[in-house]
């Protein structure tokens, strides 16, 4: 399969436009200000509790920091992964070159996993500049490193999630402010669908609380690595390319 023409291709366009560049800087400003917050009221628990020894070892970076800014980081991926994948394929579609590319003798699963590579490598940026964070809180405490990697690795597997939902719903339209809507959308519905499990009784219950982002996300930042969390990731990945396929396959017989 021809996948790295394409990749090639995706990753010049993102950084030969504004796109790149706003979403890493949006990114980067918004985590480091959660990140500053964050350390500065550790910071400021810290001091005040130094004299009461019992207290202090309560208090750690772990869950102090790390944890919060796991979880913060992953809200704004919520907000800025669907400007990441809005265009991959609705952008082809509102100029007509979609069916072009799907005419050449590439496959649409080439063309597919070309794109999505693309988008995962930008991501991937993304994350690689944050470790600038855990790197200033080395500087002034000590940092389990079992809870910093776990956390990273639950970052990527949500991203790679994201990026294939949003893939998926570019798939569906030409606009690109529909796809970053119905993505978004998407991820939100998961995002809070847990949120009524403890009232919907059983399986019911169970079964929403399974599909919860939150549920699957929370075990990544306490430094677990749990089986089902990252099959979940997985599944829901493959499952949104899967379905960008098929609707790769609809548009190519429709045409």
């Amino acid at each position: 399969m021809r996948i790295w023409p394409i990749y090639k291709k995706e990753l010049r366009l993102y950084f030969t436009s504004p796109v790149a560049y706003i979403v890493l800087t949006m990114f980067l400003l918004i985590g480091g200000y959660f990140f500053y917050s964050i350390f500065a009221f550790f910071t400021r628990a810290s001091m005040q509790i130094a004299m009461n020894p019992a207290g202090a070892r309560d208090l750690n970076v772990t869950d102090g920091v790390l944890r919060p800014l796991f979880q913060n980081l992953s809200v704004i991926l919520l907000l800025l992964m669907p400007l990441v994948t809005m265009r991959l394929f609705a952008e082809e579609r509102r100029s007509g070159t979609i069916e072009l590319l799907l005419t050449y003798p590439v496959r649409d699963g080439a063309v597919l996993l070309g794109k999505y590579l693309a988008a995962l490598t930008l991501y991937a940026l993304m994350i690689a500049f944050t470790l600038a964070y855990p790197a200033i809180l080395v500087y002034f405490a000590r940092v389990e490193g079992g809870p910093l990697l776990t956390g990273y690795l639950g970052l990527l597997l949500m991203g790679a999630m994201f990026l294939a939902v949003g893939v998926f719903a570019s798939s569906l339209t030409e606009n690109q402010i529909v796809a970053a809507i119905v993505t978004f959308g998407i991820l939100l519905m998961f995002w809070v669908i847990g949120w009524t499990s403890e009232f919907a009784g059983q399986p019911l219950g169970a079964i929403l609380a399974h599909l919860s982002l939150l549920e699957h996300n929370e075990n990544f930042s306490k430094g677990v690595i749990d089986t089902r969390d990252v099959i979940y990731y997985l599944n829901f990945t493959a499952l949104g390319l899967f379905f960008t396929l098929r609707s790769l396959e609809a548009r190519r017989w429709s045409g």
